[in-house]
C-alpha cells in the first residue's frame, strides 16, 4: 500500500467496507456505559433541581461520540473532514456544576475508547470512575457549613457575641460586617458541633441583639 492509496475513497468501497456487527457491539456497550453514566450522575446529584434531559443528554453523548469514532478511524479522508466539521461547532450551554463538567468530559472518553475498539478499557475504566464518584461525591461530612447572620443596635454587642460562638461552634469566620443607622450585621461561617443549634437562642437573649439568624448553605468549607 502506498502512501497516495490511503487518501483513496469512494461511496460503494465504504459500503463494503463497513462492519454491521462492529457497529452493534461498539454501539451496544456505548448504551450500556451511557446508562451507567445517567445512573452515576442520578445517584451523585447533591443540587435541588434535578435535569433529568442533562442525565439523557450523557447518555446520547457517548452514543453519538462512539459513532462518530467508528467512522473515522474507518477512514482518513473522513476524519481530517470531521475534524474540520466540528471544529466549527460552538456550544454555549452553561455548565451549573463544577462536576456536571466532569460526566460530560466521561460520557466523550467513553465513546472514544468504545470506537477504537478498547472494550475492555472503556468497561473497567467507567466502572473505576464510577465508583470513585459514588464514593466521593455522597460522602457527609461530620460538620456541615453555616452562615450566622446576626443583627445588633450597635458594636457593643460583638464581643459578646463572639463569645457565645466560641462556646457553641467548632470553628468560625467573620464573612461581612456592616454598620448603619438601624445598626449593625455581622455574617459568620462556621461549623457546628454535630446538630448543636440551640447556641442561636443564647445569641439572640444577649441584650442588644436584635435577630439571630443561621442558614445551612453549599459553599466552600474553611480550610
Amino acid at each position: 500500500m502506498t502512501f497516495n492509496d490511503l487518501f483513496k475513497s469512494s461511496f460503494l468501497e465504504n459500503i463494503t467496507s463497513f462492519s454491521a456487527l462492529d457497529m452493534a457491539i461498539a454501539m451496544g456497550f456505548a448504551l450500556v456505559l451511557g446508562l451507567f453514566i445517567f445512573f452515576v450522575y442520578k445517584k451523585t446529584y447533591t443540587g435541588v433541581m434535578y435535569s433529568a434531559g442533562f442525565g439523557v443528554s450523557l447518555l446520547g453523548l457517548t452514543l453519538i461520540t462512539t459513532l462518530i469514532i467508528l467512522a473515522v478511524t474507518s477512514n482518513i479522508v473522513l476524519s481530517l473532514g470531521m475534524v474540520g466539521a466540528l471544529s466549527i461547532v460552538r456550544f454555549r450551554t452553561a455548565i451549573k456544576e463544577p462536576l456536571d463538567l466532569v460526566f460530560l468530559f466521561w460520557s466523550i472518553a467513553a465513546g472514544i475508547v468504545l470506537g477504537a475498539g478498547l472494550l475492555p478499557l472503556a468497561i473497567l475504566g467507567s466502572l473505576f470512575v464510577g465508583l470513585i464518584l459514588v464514593l466521593f461525591v455522597n460522602r457527609k461530612s461530620v460538620d456541615c457549613p453555616y452562615l450566622l447572620i446576626v443583627k445588633s443596635e450597635d458594636e457593643g454587642q460583638e464581643d459578646a457575641i463572639i463569645n457565645q460562638l466560641q462556646q457553641g461552634v467548632l470553628r468560625y469566620s467573620i464573612k461581612s460586617k456592616t454598620l448603619s443607622e438601624l445598626g449593625m450585621e455581622l455574617t459568620y461561617e462556621l461549623r457546628l458541633r454535630e446538630s448543636a443549634t440551640k447556641f442561636v437562642g443564647g445569641i439572640r437573649q444577649i441584650p442588644g441583639v436584635k435577630s439571630a439568624a443561621l442558614v445551612s448553605y453549599n459553599g466552600d468549607y474553611m480550610a
